[in-house]
């Protein structure tokens, strides 16, 4: 798809043939990521599937600061390309990729000296941190790896490709489904193959991504021999990027306190909600698809000019993500048991997962709407408000939640009533600033 037709023809199926790869990418890193986990649950036993999910909220945590700053490179890339400014485009490009090499670098330092203090901070029991420590380690190995084809990915995704990111994550994932049934099965590493396994399959995806850009796409070349940082739209991707990172932090941490909150109930209870979160994060990354297509969509109509369609691709957006979450949450309602049984085959590990699947799932579609708005209102230009409204709805709702109401009621349903409560109340917050930022755009354009 071309750069400029993200601005025209038919907004619906504009939105719908750029989400759809993107979708299809999400549940397949998420199927090739489940693969870890599967793999050591039946093979490795539930200490090691316990560590592994056990590092999920952590990981998180520590990535999502850069991430936020693909975010960035995004909505500049896009602002230039609907401005058909190419050569700034291509210098955000250059410069988007000198930023994710050097932090790769940093979470690689940050993984390997600090995992198992952060462990011990979230309570991980003694059965559970050292294999935790060392899967985070040789995990964290990859990051330059990751952060190059994330980058490379919302570059991409800012003209309109989304097919070529989900050929070569299939390509990486399958290699990383082979290495995992190669060296936890047959040379029995345990967390140790499993995350050897993704960390070559991430820098498979990286090189990919290069290539496909080195070739050409819509205007944008990358080559070596052009790698400069350029301060000035550097500055730009990290203005809009890191307020979208933090957001992304703060959000991790408030699943890290729940976690740490898991954590105090053994570790049958933390391997039942690390089957039940893996499976979760297939409703993430479908509907997850929709905020790129509004941060993407939005950024390049904010670049064409074209601001009477932002409320039309909000809309879009809800209503397509309302559609895909409703649908796949009724089925994991429905089949919750057998899902979780292809993780464990531990009675008491699928009673658990089940249990959290049932109170968080059915209110999921909560979370896919408060996903969708602030990658629209990011795609505006605006960064800081929305990780605000992330701060207070969600992150900082659960912190108290789970320091005043949980202490009192300490069972699993209480803690996990926190999700669809925080969901709500970000919703609202999201939707009000959504409505001034539009006003604002309205009489800019008159």
């Amino acid at each position: 798809m071309k750069a400029k037709k993200l601005t025209d023809g038919n907004l619906l199926l504009n939105i719908l043939f750029f989400s759809f790869p993107l979708m299809l990418s999400g549940v397949l890193q998420l199927l090739f990521n489940a693969a870890d986990t599967i793999v050591v649950g039946r093979f490795a036993g539930k200490a090691s599937l316990a560590a592994v999910g056990s590092t999920t909220s952590l990981i998180h945590l520590l990535i999502n600061l850069f991430i936020g700053l693909a975010v960035g490179a995004n909505v500049v890339t896009a602002h230039f390309m609907g401005a058909e400014k190419t050569k700034d485009a291509n210098d955000a490009m250059h410069s988007s990729i000198v930023l994710s090499f050097w932090c790769g670098i940093v979470l690689a330092v940050i993984g390997l000296i600090f995992s198992p203090l952060f462990l011990r901070l979230m309570g991980n029991p003694d059965d559970v941190i050292g294999l935790a420590s060392k899967y985070m380690r040789i995990y964290f190995l990859g990051m330059p790896a990751l952060m190059i084809y994330n980058f490379g990915s919302a570059i991409l995704r800012s003209v309109g490709d989304t097919k070529y990111p989900l050929y070569y994550l299939c390509f990486a994932g399958i290699i990383n489904v082979i290495l995992n049934l190669i060296l936890v099965i047959s040379f029995q590493m345990g967390v140790a193959g499993v995350a050897l396994a993704t960390m070559v399959s991430q820098c498979i995806s990286a090189i990919l991504i290069i290539i496909r850009l080195s070739k050409g796409v819509e205007g944008l070349k990358f080559s070596f021999g052009k790698l400069k940082f350029n301060k000035t739209i550097g500055m730009k991707m990290i203005k809009i990027g890191l307020p979208a990172g933090i957001g992304g932090v703060l959000f991790s941490l408030s699943n890290v306190v729940v976690q740490s909150a898991v954590n105090s109930f053994g570790s049958v209870v933390i391997a039942g909600c690390s089957a039940a979160s893996n499976i979760e994060g297939f409703l993430y990354a479908a509907t997850n698809s929709f905020y790129h297509a509004g941060l993407t969509f939005t950024g390049q109509h904010i670049g064409a000019g074209k601001y009477k369609k932002i409320p039309q691709i909000l809309l879009c957006c809800i209503g397509c993500a309302f559609v895909v979450c409703v649908t796949l949450s009724t089925m994991v309602c429905l089949f919750g048991n057998k899902l979780a049984g292809v993780y464990s085959t531990d009675s008491q590990v699928i009673e658990i997962a089940v249990t959290r699947l049932l109170i968080v799932c059915s209110c999921y579609v909560l979370c896919s709407v408060m996903d969708v708005i602030p990658g629209v209102i990011r795609g505006m230009g605006y960064s800081v408000t929305p990780t605000i409204i992330t701060l207070t709805g969600a992150c900082a709702f659960r912190i108290i939640w789970v320091a005043t109401i949980f202490q009192h009621f300490k069972t699993l349903k209480m803690l996990l009533i926190a999700y669809p409560f925080s969901w709500g109340i970000t919703i609202i917050a999201h939707l009000i600033f959504f409505v001034f930022a539009n006003r604002k755009l309205a009489r800019a354009e008159l």
